[in-house]
């Protein structure tokens, strides 16, 4: 409102036609021709009339002009302020480009999501056919031509199952932390996605002990895994030393902090592998003397036995050990890592046994040469 009255006293005194000061000019010079006006009367009253209409006119005109003179630098001004200024449609300008990048992003985000989604099924794809040819899962393979007994355990299948199921799961958690990194989410939103990392490992772990109760021979041989994950195999599952050696290059940078308790990790992982390992093999002496004992042209060894399976007992324990230490080594990094590298660490591990699955079906369908 100020500024529209400054703009009508400026106009006034810049000579804008001012309709006040014209009907008083007007008005000064009608009285003073008021008695020339009255002689044309007497005189002839049609040039009379005439003359006193035409300044009529003439005022109606001029104060309409003059009305319109007034208004038009008022409209203009209410015109040149609604128009936005240069600094509001640049903003404007930032805004639209800055959603259309998002709209992008989103997009992105989209097309990865469903090209993970199309290599999962792939991948499965890929895993029903060599389950079908007996390279994945105990379940087909010919268990008799390997000393297991004719007949798979109803135990042993529902593992197979639940493995099945795992492993669908662990390629979901892959795809999610994928994504979660590549959106540069919050440490705290990653987080939550590394503690349930974790606790499908841990699931896996259980799943696996209850399974050697049933059968550790199972177990410990791998069956249940792929042909190029059995040849990394130790006591059922992958070696923790091992495993840090090919995830830390994923991780780093390491602060000098960090790298020094990772070392430190490494060198009690291969202590505590070692001394797991000299246990099994203490065993399997063990193991095999009870089995040798006695003249082996005997049909029987009956006094044996017992003795035989309180070792093979004793391999259970063993499995049970080396997933622990497992567990722990997981545990441990992720208290050492931040929770962005936490995140990359476990989804190098995830696509590391991706990759050997993935290449023991290529294997596996590979054509063959005839012999």
């Amino acid at each position: 409102m100020n500024s529209t009255s400054t703009q009508f006293v400026t106009s006034g005194r810049m000579g804008i036609y001012d309709p006040m000061h014209q009907i008083g000019m007007w008005g000064e010079n009608f009285k003073s021709n008021r008695n020339t006006s009255t002689m044309f009367i007497a005189g002839n009253p049609n040039p009379s009339a005439s003359i006193i209409i035409a300044p009529d006119t003439k005022l109606d005109d001029q104060s309409e002009d003059t009305s319109h003179g007034t208004l038009g630098p008022s409209n203009k001004y209410d015109q040149e302020a609604s128009k936005p200024s240069d600094k509001v449609q640049r903003r404007l300008a930032q805004n639209r480009e800055a959603a259309r990048k998002s709209r992008l992003r989103k997009k992105a985000y989209v097309q990865q999501l469903e090209s993970s989604r199309t290599k999962l099924l792939q991948l499965e794809q890929e895993l029903d056919r060599a389950r079908q040819q007996g390279l994945y899962i105990g379940g087909g393979v010919d268990t008799s031509q390997l000393g297991f007994g004719g007949v798979t355990s109803s135990g042993i299948l529902t593992f197979e199952m639940e493995y099945g199921q795992w492993l669908e799961e662990q390629n979901r958690h892959i795809c999610d932390m994928r994504i979660a990194l590549n959106a540069h989410i919050s440490d705290t939103e990653l987080g939550i996605l590394v503690e349930s990392g974790m606790s499908h490992y841990f699931e896996l772990f259980r799943m696996k002990a209850t399974a050697a109760k049933t059968d550790v021979f199972y177990v410990m041989s791998g069956l249940w895994k792929s042909s190029a994950e059995r040849i990394l195999l130790w006591i059922g599952g992958f070696r923790p030393s091992e495993l840090l050696k090919i995830l830390l290059p994923h991780i780093e940078p390491l602060s000098e902090h960090q790298a020094m308790n990772a070392t430190s990790l490494e060198k009690s992982c291969q202590q505590a592998e070692d001394a797991i390992s000299q246990g099994m093999a203490k065993l399997q002496q063990t193991l095999a003397e009870t089995v040798a004992a006695g003249h082996l042209g005997e049909a029987s060894y009956s006094p044996h036995k017992e003795t035989a399976m309180e070792k093979l007992e004793g391999l259970v324990r063993f499995v049970e050990q080396a997933d622990h230490l497992r567990q722990e080594t997981l545990r441990q990094m992720s208290r050492i890592l931040t929770a962005h590298q936490a995140a990359r660490g476990l989804l190098a591990l995830g696509e590391y046994f991706q990759r050997l699955r993935a290449l023991s079906s290529l294997w596996a369908t590979r054509p063959c040469e005839p012999a």
